[in-house]
């Protein structure tokens, strides 16, 4: 086989780990809480901590791989993805398992970064049509195979060996890399923007932990109010560092154009609202309604199903309906497949979900081909690793974002629910009982009464979020629509509209 195909297979391959990571532990978190005697802000950031650090990562990674050589640096990332990834199998408490998915981010991060790059100096004209579709295929192949994966593994094996799986891929892809991929640089490669690197990722962590926090600090305290005020100030610093460094990390001129813009506001909408919650859906369908990881895994693949399908549609509608209708088209139908979701009830079946998953599929599926599109036909050919890193940035920091916000507004609402119902708990008790209900770690044997109002209000403040989530979902298709404009692109592939 040829050396441009085996890229090809290394780059698919390491795209495919790198997103199964993504999808795939959702359905393990309940596992995983019982065997590390996780809380519920454990797992938040087992999401958070690996999407933190690929969104940090991803824009440096770049601009490293072309200054040191593509090749060296992305088996750099499989180095430490692979090694993260065997940390995590080993942990021995949440501390562990979320500095290994911090790490295993990092190495996500070099991967992704690389990965279009390598294609690009081994294909050309039809090859790389060909070379590209596959790779947009290996993505979406790996949306649908995550959670039915997840959850046959965590049943079969154990919650481990979702990241066991990756050590002998990653130490294969090594060697078929080092073996059969060419080294390539880019002699006028950017600099390095350490500075703006640096402060991005501690505005995102502050906002995060925060967020994650404020339901134990209180919304209204001191703390918060002085953590978000710190963050606000830190993204600040860094639009000001990026408005005056030479090689800034994230170039503002792209935002001038109200398409690319829009292409950012798509990512985030849909990352921040559908994506966020699958983390708190998963709770529900396991903790709640009483599903195994596997059956968890079969219930999300309708959706993921139909996404895929609608994606390869939506690909071949490109130039024949106008990108703003089906970007702002896919986002209303991802807030009405939210609303959907939003009826959820303590003693319903899966089938209950089913109307909310396919809408939300569809929606997900017109979403991502036009936000792709619309963040690489904005810039000059030269500039698309950017351009691709901003909008996989954008995405991460809304996933980031959206599980710490709506987890604290989950559990916000749970806990007045529960103080309610139960007024002899007080709302420390409350707020301890709710905690419990959404993380899985409620007693086995609970009175009835207890374990009736703990599962109502996490069913209460689920609908909330997921309504709340639909609110963004919608603001991103009004945006979009307002902003999308053909005139922007650089080369037109849609009708005037």
């Amino acid at each position: 086989m040829a050396r441009k195909w085996w890229t090809l297979v290394v780059v698919c391959v390491a795209t495919f780990i790198l997103l199964l990571d993504i999808t795939v532990v959702n359905v393990a978190l309940p596992s995983i809480r019982e065997d590390l005697d996780a809380s519920f802000i454990d797992l938040q950031w087992v999401i958070d901590a690996y999407a933190l650090t690929l969104a940090a990562f991803v824009l440096t990674s770049g601009s490293l791989a072309d200054r040191l050589g593509r090749r060296r640096v992305f088996v750099m990332g499989l180095v430490v993805f692979t090694i993260a990834s065997a940390l995590c199998a080993l942990s021995t408490g949440p501390l562990m398992l979320n500095c290994s998915r911090a790490l295993q981010g990092v190495g996500g991060a070099i991967m992704f970064a690389v990965s279009l790059a390598l294609l690009a100096q081994e294909f050309r004209g039809d090859e790389r049509a060909r070379a590209t579709a596959i790779y947009g295929a290996t993505i979406g192949l790996a949306i649908v195979v995550g959670p039915l994966a997840g959850g046959a593994l965590t049943d079969g094996i154990g919650w481990r060996s979702i990241f066991w799986i990756n050590v002998p891929i990653g130490v294969v892809a090594v060697l078929v890399t080092l073996r059969w991929v060419a080294e390539s640089r880019d002699p006028r490669a950017r600099g390095i923007d350490w500075l703006g690197l640096v402060i991005f990722s501690l505005a995102n962590t502050l906002l995060v932990y925060i967020l994650i926090r404020a339901n134990d600090l209180g919304f209204g305290s001191p703390a918060v109010i002085g953590g978000v005020t710190g963050a606000v100030l830190l993204f600040a610093a860094f639009v000001w560092i990026e408005s005056r460094v030479g090689q800034p990390m994230l170039p503002l001129e792209y935002f001038r154009n109200r398409t690319f813009t829009a292409a950012q506001i798509g990512a985030v909408a849909l990352s921040g609202s559908m994506f966020a919650l699958y983390l708190y859906i998963t709770l529900y369908v396991q903790n709640i309604l009483g599903y195994s990881p596997f059956e968890s895994g079969l219930i999300y693949l309708p959706s993921a199903g139909v996404s895929l399908v609608v994606a390869g549609a939506t690909a071949a509608a490109v130039g024949r309906v106008p990108l703003r209708f089906l970007l702002s088209g896919g986002l209303a139908l991802t807030a009405l497949g939210l609303v959907l979701l939003a009826g959820r009830e303590t003693g319903e079946t899966w089938t209950g979900l089913l109307p909310g998953f396919l809408v939300t599929g569809v929606g997900v599926g017109m979403i991502n081909p036009v936000i792709a599109n619309l963040a690489l036909s904005t810039v000059p050919d030269e500039h698309s690793g950017v351009a691709s890193g901003i909008n996989d940035t954008f995405r991460q920091v809304a996933i980031a974002t959206g599980v710490a916000a709506f987890g604290a507004l989950l559990l916000s609402r749970a806990t007045d629910h529960i103080a309610s119902a139960l007024p002899a708990l007080g709302h420390s008790g409350a707020s301890d009982l709710a905690e419990a209900i959404s993380s899985g770690g409620l007693p086995q044997g609970s009175p009835a009464p207890v374990l009736t109002a703990a599962q109502e209000g996490f069913v209460t403040g689920l609908n909330e979020v997921l309504l709340m989530g639909a609110g963004l979902a919608l603001a991103g298709a009004l945006l979009t629509l307002w902003l999308v404009r053909a005139s922007d692109l650089r080369d037109p592939v849609e009708p005037s509209a």
